[in-house]
């Protein structure tokens, strides 16, 4: 039995940073995460610039920017034959102007070493949650289990950072909104070759059903297909998949062989939904295991990081001081629920008519708020500040608690227990 102010539930982006955070600010910091590793391919890999003011904030974003990235001061899109600037970063009141595409395995590892260095935090990996501790209808903390058999973490509180599919949403019998998405989408890695365009971001063809996304040697490529028809798009053969692709690609149609059999499509069913109530006694949920987002551009990776820094703010002088009341946890919610809103407002904006377009309506044209964009460019920057910024801009306010100690290295608690590193 482990005994802990916090225990966090996910090292994804949320789940570290909220750990760093606290652990910095002086509360005793449990993450458990039921992976061996964060090698998952086509997961969230955009750094947004309000992501990036908090690492500068933090003083580690010198170190960040030496991992390997691309960056992108504007979006693009081709619209109608023609390159459109969707968003223009350059105006934003921000160190960093631009967004940062790096693999998300790469920004884990960096966070989670960083915040290895407080001795008050602790990684478990390998550690998959499987029920809640209740008492009398408080929260005192979880259930995992491990290699090495059963663990008990007991806490003052239990965040759930554990994304879109979240166990601990799941067991504290939160109650769900959800508002569907008319797509999902299917990823693939195409190379990339030095006479390409001079894309780093950009839905291309004029059904604008196809992003790419520059990732330095390959491209991170997706095609966007109605909810729930990969099952009719693979029984029309792989041959017919890859003429549909290279019809809207901007890449040579050649490239395209490169799609050599279906386990080289990834999946992602897309959705939309939030919590009712992101709480109840003992208990949090952020990021995605609160508000699953859109892939679509770009915000649940740096909302979740947003929703890390507001919940550090409020929830790190409580913890540290044994003084945490529900009202505390009520408050995060009442703070990020508007951004929240906001966003999958926004999100469902993107996605003309949703619910009512099939797959051939995409041949219409692109969706309005686009179409508002190429009419009048001066709107690039509107959407530069909401893409880059989002409704609500959160700023690192917990304090440094001054307990750095870099001779420690607090991840793993078993002996396959690691941090992974792809590199």
């Amino acid at each position: 039995m482990t005994d802990r102010s916090c225990c966090i539930v996910g090292a994804g982006p949320a789940g570290l940073m909220l750990g760093l955070l606290l652990a910095r600010a002086g509360a005793h910091v449990t993450v458990v995460e039921k992976h061996s590793d964060f090698l998952r391919d086509f997961r969230g890999d955009t750094v947004h610039p309000s992501t990036l003011e908090v690492m500068h904030e933090l003083g580690l974003l010198e170190g960040f920017l030496k991992l390997p990235h691309t960056q992108a001061a504007k979006l693009h899109a081709e619209i109608g034959g023609k390159d459109i600037t969707l968003a223009d970063f350059s105006r934003l009141p921000t160190k960093c102007r631009f967004i940062a595409f790096m693999p998300q395995w790469d920004f884990l590892d960096y966070v989670a070493r960083e915040a290895a260095c407080f001795p008050n935090f602790r990684l478990v990996m390998q550690a998959a949650v499987t029920d809640l501790i209740d008492e009398r209808g408080q929260i005192v903390g979880v259930r995992a289990a491990t290699p090495s058999g059963a663990l008990e973490i007991r806490s003052a509180l239990v965040i759930g950072a554990d994304g879109r599919n979240s166990v601990v949403r799941e067991k504290a019998g939160l109650e769900i909104e959800r508002f569907g998405s008319p797509r999902d989408v299917l990823w693939m890695r195409l190379s990339h070759k030095s006479n390409d365009p001079p894309y780093v971001m950009g839905h291309a063809g004029s059904r604008q059903g196809f992003v790419m996304v520059d990732r330095g040697d390959y491209w991170q490529c997706g095609y966007v297909v109605r909810k729930g028809s990969f099952s009719d798009v693979r029984a029309a053969g792989l041959e017919a998949f890859r003429a549909t692709v290279a019809a809207i690609s901007p890449l040579p149609p050649e490239r395209m062989e490169e799609v050599r059999s279906w386990d080289d499509i990834h999946l992602l069913s897309v959705r939309i939904d939030r919590l009712k109530r992101w709480w109840r006694p003992g208990l949090l949920c952020i990021g995605d295991a609160a508000h699953a987002m859109s892939p679509f551009g770009g915000f649940g990776v740096n909302l979740a990081i947003q929703d890390a820094v507001a919940a550090a703010n409020i929830l790190a002088g409580p913890l540290r001081g044994g003084t945490l009341t529900d009202k505390h946890l009520a408050a995060v919610e009442a703070r990020r629920s508007f951004p929240t809103k906001a966003t999958q407002k926004l999100q469902l904006m993107m996605q003309r008519d949703p619910g009512k377009r099939d797959e051939s309506d995409r041949r219409k044209g692109p969706p309005a708020l686009m179409g508002h964009i190429a009419r009048w460019p001066v709107l690039a920057h509107l959407t530069g500040r909401l893409v880059g910024l989002g409704f609500r801009s959160e700023h690192v306010r917990s304090p440094a608690a001054g307990i750095l100690d870099t001779s420690k290295t607090n991840i793993g608690m078993t002996a396959t227990s690691h941090v992974g590193n792809p590199r």
